[in-house]
């Protein structure tokens, strides 16, 4: 048996032990330590589950990618004891906050409060920026590494922004025998990339809880003309713009997106 067959589905990490369940979501590239930081700024009101997406972190690899599956994957996953004792609030940034979408839209009843992270219910859109990074993270040989820090010094001239890098290198990972590879599937990502980029056609129903949808002011990915889309599937949205924020607002503006998650979250049952 490989150590891919014995992954999980879904690799969860808690944080906290008592108070209001948070379950959070990562972006592409991700796992989901990347939201420790916001996770132990929430407690101890809060008790968060950080999740690594299949296809990412320790979670198992998948054949495909939709936005469906995803969904119910991470479903099952807060079904066998998270959410087993009813609704949870959701965090998701980009990918992520799609699939946290797609979850409180099929699975309803495991879903309490959302927040969407600067993402829209949108496809489209120039995907040549993830495209670039994941033909540099491929072409990268891996036999001629003997430490991490020749993947960082042979990705600089492709990849010039050291915390982009840093960002993507967390994937990395080096076995005893085996020597380094890849923790995320770059193959499947690279592939299904026009799908990650985009949004599912057929999407019906609607949530009806509480949605907070939070733009970084830096970032494009939330336009005027995604809110009647969102507005349709997420009716009692409120929008929130997050100051000298780019795409990456939680690790840009974490002190402001924990203030903000705490508002939201604290608010007056519906």
């Amino acid at each position: 048996m490989t150590a891919e067959a014995t992954k999980q589905p879904v690799h969860t990490t808690r944080v906290g032990e008592n108070g209001a369940r948070v379950v959070f979501l990562h972006g592409l590239f991700g796992q989901g330590r990347n939201f420790t930081t916001i996770a132990s700024g929430l407690q101890p009101e809060f008790r968060s589950l950080l999740v690594d997406l299949p296809n990412h972190g320790r979670s198992a690899w998948t054949e495909d990618f939709s936005y469906e599956l995803m969904a119910d994957l991470v479903a099952n996953r807060l079904r066998e004891d998270f959410a087993a004792d009813g609704a949870v609030h959701v965090v998701g940034h980009s990918m992520g906050g799609k699939v946290a979408m797609l979850l409180a839209l099929r699975h309803p009843e495991l879903v309490d409060r959302l927040v969407v992270v600067d993402i829209s219910p949108a496809g489209g859109g120039d995907q040549g920026e993830f495209e670039h990074l994941l033909d540099s993270l491929a072409a990268l040989d891996l036999t001629e590494l003997s430490r991490r820090s020749d993947a960082d010094d042979r990705l600089s001239d492709p990849i010039d922004d050291s915390r982009v890098r840093g960002f993507l290198l967390q994937n990395l990972r080096s076995g005893k025998d085996d020597g380094f590879f890849w923790q995320a599937n770059l193959d499947l990502l690279r592939r299904e990339l026009p799908a990650i980029g985009g949004f599912p056609d057929d999407v019906a129903g609607t949530f009806e809880g509480p949605v907070l949808w939070v733009a970084g002011e830096r970032s494009p990915y939330v336009r005027p003309e995604h809110e009647a889309t969102m507005r349709r599937l997420f009716p009692r949205t409120t929008q929130v713009t997050i100051k000298g924020a780019g795409h990456w607002v939680h690790s840009e503006q974490p002190g402001v997106f924990i203030s903000a998650l705490r508002t939201f979250l604290d608010a007056d049952p519906r």
